[in-house]
Parts: C-alpha cells; structure tokens; sequence
C-alpha cells in the first residue's frame, strides 16, 4: 500500500468549525452542541446567541464553561447524553461529535441522535454531524432522508488514526473495513436540513 500523506490535514473539530462557518450561522441563532470537547467557541463566535453544550465526560463540561466565560461567550455546558436524549428543546443549529468506536456497537450514539434529529431542529435548522467513514455513513443518511430531512456529505478529510483505533486496527482488518496495514481513516461532516415546515 502506497504511504499517504495528509498536508495540512485538519482534526475533525476543524472540519467541523469550517462546515459552521459555510452554513453561515444567522446572528441570534440557538445552538445544540453534542460532544462538544473542551467548548464551542466556534459556535458562539460565529454569532450565536445561545450555545448549550452536552458533554458525557465532567472535565470536558468544566472546561467547556471556563472557556466560555474566560472568552464572554454565551455558553451553557452540562453533562449528559451525547446523542441528544432528553428534553433540549429545539435549535437553529445542531453541532455534533458523538463518540464512536467501530464495531458492533459502534452506531451506539448514531441511531438515536438519527432518530431524533428532526425532533432537535427549528424550522429551517441545520444539523452538522462528524462522522467516522468507517462507522457506516449511508446508513446515516438514509435514517436522516427518512426523518424528512436533506442530508449529504459536505466536507471529508482523510486523518490519521487516533489511540482507539490504532487499538481496533486487527478488528477493522478482519471485518473487512480496512486494508491491512491502513492507519487512517476518511472523516466526514454530514450536513441535515429541516424544511420550514411545522411540522
């Protein structure tokens, strides 16, 4: 297998910062910010009025709130369910990250927040979700074309590896997802739409 080579290859926090930027947040807007890591200052930068950050991991919560009120940006972090269960309400823009390893349970967090997608999103909201190629994205996108929502691929960048998947590497092999040898993996950012319909 040929060595590839990744010039000036992002991190997936960056692909996703750039999607924000090309959806062109409108000022005022509510943003869901699932899996958000040490904070969405992206988000609020780009002009949102309201961030509410889910994290599962209490660090990253406290983080994501120091962040937030050392920059004055409109940040509300909470530990919770980084697919969006509960009662959030609904929201102009929905960023998400949710964890995955691939496997047979690597669609944990996927198909629930799929399922409820719509449910998220205002009219006229958007959905931006990272996405691991190797965790099935045409199941995404059907699940979100039949929740009513316009859903493709708007951005991808092939990365290397991180820790957990070098782990997974033997795993990936013998399912067929990999090639052998292969340390990386193409990471996507689907784009969602709702139509201004109610409902």
């Amino acid at each position: 297998m040929p060595t590839l080579r990744f010039p000036g290859a992002r991190t997936d926090t960056t692909l996703l910062t750039q999607a924000l930027a090309d959806a062109r947040v409108r000022p005022g807007a509510r943003v869901l910010d699932l899996g958000t890591g040490s904070g969405p200052a992206a988000a609020a930068r780009e002009g949102a009025a309201e961030v509410v950050a889910i994290e599962r991991c209490r660090r990253a919560v406290l983080s994501a709130r120091l962040n937030g009120s050392l920059r004055r940006l409109p940040v509300r972090a909470f530990r919770g369910d980084p697919a969006g269960r509960g009662r959030l309400g609904r929201f102009d823009v929905v960023l998400a990250n949710p964890p995955y390893v691939p496997g047979p349970d690597g669609r944990r967090y996927l198909d629930p927040l799929c399922a409820r997608a719509r449910d998220l999103l205002a009219r006229q909201g958007t959905l931006l979700m990272l996405h691991s190629s190797l965790c099935d994205p045409a199941a995404t996108l059907t699940e979100l074309r039949r929740q009513r929502l316009r859903a493709g691929v708007v951005a991808r960048q092939l990365v290397p590896f991180n820790p957990v998947l070098h782990g997974q590497k033997r795993y990936l092999e013998r399912a067929g997802l990999i090639e052998p040898g292969q340390d990386f993996e193409e990471v996507l950012v689907i784009r969602a739409d709702r139509s201004g319909c109610a409902a």
